[in-house]
């Protein structure tokens, strides 16, 4: 459960944030057993960084794959070479 969709051809770290989206919102729900709104707005503060930080990872990934510069860009990614133009 992320703030924002993965597109096609997204990095898969949707699937890995839930189980710790539902960890931490467990931790907020006990901290806050009997107000159910406080437990929601921690939550929701810590996942909305942690799935932001993902999806601009995704998206330099994804730009990495499928850019202007694809698919020399990503060889040098891995490769750790800087490609010139």
């Amino acid at each position: 459960m992320t703030s924002q969709p993965e597109p096609a051809g997204g990095n898969g770290e949707g699937a890995n944030l839930a189980p710790r989206d539902g960890a931490e919102l467990g931790k907020a729900i006990a901290a806050h057993p009997d107000d159910a709104e406080a437990a929601l707005t921690e939550h929701e503060q810590a996942m909305f960084a942690r799935s932001a930080e993902a999806a601009v990872e995704r998206d330099e990934l994804h730009e990495l794959m499928f850019g202007a510069g694809a698919p020399h860009d990503l060889v040098a990614a891995f490769t750790d070479l800087e490609r010139t133009p």
